[in-house]
């Protein structure tokens, strides 16, 4: 039987960082409530004062990088390990209320009643956070800056809307989806940011590779005046397959420093088990935890 939240959801770190600021850019992919390996890394970091100038994250990546900007320990994990079931966060009232998934209203304006965000800290740092969403016309990745968009929770809200499941946000007029839908690991355009040092954190292990999906009638039918959108999506398994290969090159030659579960990660997207949620949690925590002597020594 299912409970409605993480048993240990009350042991999980809580503090906030310090302001000490490390060179480089970290990049969080996404992954819906995988994305909970995320907030396990970055809790693990953050107590380690392990605090990128620049943080870019995708989908639930966002989510999280929310947080990690704001430096607020073990906030993320507890708003998932909390909230999942209920339904103004994911479930009939997120899709009443926000036409998707995802009940981003409760997310940005309810939850913070409980759990506050530091958003003065978040919104005075020095720190670099972008958002990527994917235009729905033109297909391409759109990287929304903090401080240099319009609306950075909003942009934040079109990253993390899932294709199929979630109509699209409008941003300055556009249509707007998943960050994933054109760039699920935005390292490239880290390494074109000129950054020497960069930190990806996979929702992956690093030998998973896409099969092959069987999604094309759908997405013709859901999708068929956005031409490219429908292209990219339909060619998503091998573009995303690709990126690991490159991935792992740039690994090999030390370019870049990656956090990935050590284990394959066996939760579905929307994944309900709370306990398993939460052994994911601590998967992320552990495994930056074993590799923080390795990423010491690479941010030297």
């Amino acid at each position: 039987m299912l409970t409605f939240k993480y048993k240990n959801v009350d042991s999980l770190p809580l503090g906030h960082t310090s302001d000490k600021v490390t060179p480089g850019c970290i990049v969080l992919e996404g992954g819906a409530f995988r994305g909970v390996y995320t907030s396990g890394v970055l809790d693990r970091l953050m107590q380690a004062d392990i605090n990128m100038d620049c943080t870019i994250g995708v989908s639930a990546g966002a989510m999280n990088g929310f947080n990690y900007v704001s430096g607020q320990i073990g906030r993320s994990g507890r708003i998932n390990l909390t909230y999942r079931h209920d339904p103004r966060y994911i479930g009939y009232r997120a899709l009443r209320d926000n036409h998707g998934i995802t009940g981003f209203d409760f997310l940005f304006n309810e939850i913070p009643n409980v759990l506050p965000f530091d958003e003065e800290t978040f919104n005075n740092s020095p720190r670099r956070f972008v958002v990527v969403a994917t235009n729905c016309i033109t297909g391409e990745p759109v990287y929304f800056e903090k401080g240099k968009c319009s609306d950075i929770f909003k942009a934040a809200q079109a990253s993390a809307s899932v294709p199929i499941a979630s109509k699209m946000v409008y941003i300055d007029g556009s249509p707007y989806l998943d960050g994933g839908c054109s760039m699920k690991i935005p390292v490239d355009w880290a390494i074109e940011q000129g950054y020497e040092k960069i930190v990806v954190v996979r929702t992956r292990e690093r030998r998973y590779r896409k099969p092959p999906q069987r999604l094309d009638a759908l997405y013709e039918r859901l999708y068929d005046t956005y031409p490219i959108l429908r292209e990219n999506l339909e060619h998503e398994t091998e573009i995303y397959n690709e990126l690991c290969d490159h991935l792992d090159a740039l690994e090999k030659q030390g370019r870049i420093f990656v956090i990935a579960p050590t284990r394959p990660v066996r939760i579905l997207r929307f994944e309900g088990d709370m306990e398993k949620l939460g052994a994911l949690y601590q998967s992320g925590y552990c495994d930056a935890g074993g590799r923080m002597h390795a990423l010491e020594e690479y941010l030297k």
